[in-house]
């Protein structure tokens, strides 16, 4: 695909909170250009960042990549358009709470197009993901549960988060196991013993909370916890916009944070 200078960015769901925050940051840089705002179809109203709303197919057209805040169900689907669309463009991806049958065709898509497709754009978040692996590397299931804790916003629809089942799935690469073999499900058992060796999630919703996350190590005499507080959902936005630059005219793959930010295996 050839991209032009600055690069061309679209923004879908560009009425949302997270939508908002992605135009805002894409407009407050000279290296890239918002050359699209659409969200889902019928949608009117003023974006407020310059442009006019226009549809997914005119989005497709002019855009080197899109950066897609939206809905697993939405996200998949403009994945699969994109894939149709001859030369991309390029996607970024950071809905969370994907149906298998979901995650299947964002994988197709990335067969044909390049993503970047993360729980979590923070540069915070990524590092701890690292650290959160290491820990459970050294700190083994024999002596050492792990919980996960997560707080969003009322109006999150996923539990766990996304960025909770990322530090999951690093717990459990540090455990050389797969995090659908460590995870419990939600307790609601009465007089049940907690597995030894497996991951456990804790999830609220209330009020404006950004994104809070906690990965706590527990033996019987010491506890070890690594956190993240976000206080504004703009550091999201920015990082993106970063994995937007970084996957412009890439070959086409499924990449993650970890691949644009140099932590990847």
């Amino acid at each position: 695909m050839n991209v032009a200078c600055p690069i061309r960015l679209g923004v879908a769901g560009a009425l949302g909170a997270m939508g908002s925050a992605v135009a805002t940051a894409i407009g407050a840089r000279e290296d890239v250009r918002l050359a699209a705002l659409f969200d889902r179809p019928g949608s009117r109203g003023d974006a407020r960042h310059g442009l006019d709303l226009t549809n997914v197919e005119g989005a497709l057209a002019e855009c080197d990549v899109i950066i897609d805040f939206s809905t697993a169900a939405a996200s998949a689907e403009l994945a699969s358009l994109a894939a149709a669309a001859a030369g991309g463009p390029a996607l970024v991806i950071g809905s969370t709470g994907f149906s298998s049958e979901e995650e299947i065709a964002v994988r197709a898509a990335a067969v044909r197009v390049a993503i970047v497709k993360s729980g979590n754009f923070s540069l915070g978040i990524n590092v701890l993901a690292g650290l959160v692996r290491q820990a459970a590397e050294r700190l083994g299931p024999a002596d050492w549960d792990i919980e996960i804790i997560e707080a969003h916003h009322r109006r999150k629809r996923d539990a766990p988060s996304g960025t909770a089942l990322m530090l999951g799935e690093g717990a459990a690469r540090g455990r050389r196991a797969r995090l659908e073999d460590l995870a419990l499900p939600p307790r609601q058992a009465i007089g049940a013993e907690r597995p030894r060796g497996a991951i456990g999630f804790s999830s609220v919703r209330g009020g404006g909370i950004v994104g809070e996350h906690s990965v706590m190590f527990a033996a019987e005499d010491e506890i070890v916890t690594l956190s993240h507080s976000a206080r504004d959902r703009r550091l999201f936005a920015r990082g993106a916009v970063e994995a937007a630059m970084w996957i412009a005219g890439r070959a086409p793959g499924l990449y993650s944070m970890g691949d644009v930010l140099g932590f990847a295996d």
